[in-house]
């Protein structure tokens, strides 16, 4: 008669027996990350003067208003930058199918492709990639 303190048979230790690597891993990842903390904090020299205390990294006082503009071209290669890796990242994905997918993938791809290049011709024709 089955009861709910059955031991587990055969099969299902062998399941459990499989995810032992990865808790090995975990826990000498914690305990190593653990370790390396401890240490550095125990070692570390402690020798603070005012401008290691400043909130300044820079290590001087800030001379400007913190709202002050920024160009906008920063922001514009901040955007390209995060298009093109995207673009990447859906590269790799597709070349891998590419001979499951066939012609119709190739396409696809081409027009994906075509319009970001033609975003990047407008980018490149606003002057936005130019520092003066």
């Amino acid at each position: 008669m089955p009861s709910d303190l059955d031991l587990p048979t055969d099969g299902e230790w062998r399941m459990v027996e499989s995810y032992l690597p990865v808790l090995v891993f975990i826990v000498m990842a914690l305990g190593l990350g653990v370790l390396l903390m401890a240490l550095g904090f125990i070692l570390a020299p402690r020798n603070p003067d005012d401008e290691k205390l400043s909130p300044y990294e820079c290590g001087f006082e800030a001379f400007e208003d913190s709202r002050m503009q920024f160009d906008v071209r920063y922001y514009l290669v901040a955007i390209l930058f995060i298009i093109f890796d995207l673009e990447i990242a859906f590269l790799f994905p597709w070349a891998i199918v590419l001979e499951q997918i066939g012609l119709f993938g190739f396409g696809s791809m081409a027009v994906f492709v075509g319009l970001l290049l033609v975003g990047f011709l407008y980018e490149w024709k606003k002057g936005a990639l130019e520092w003066e």
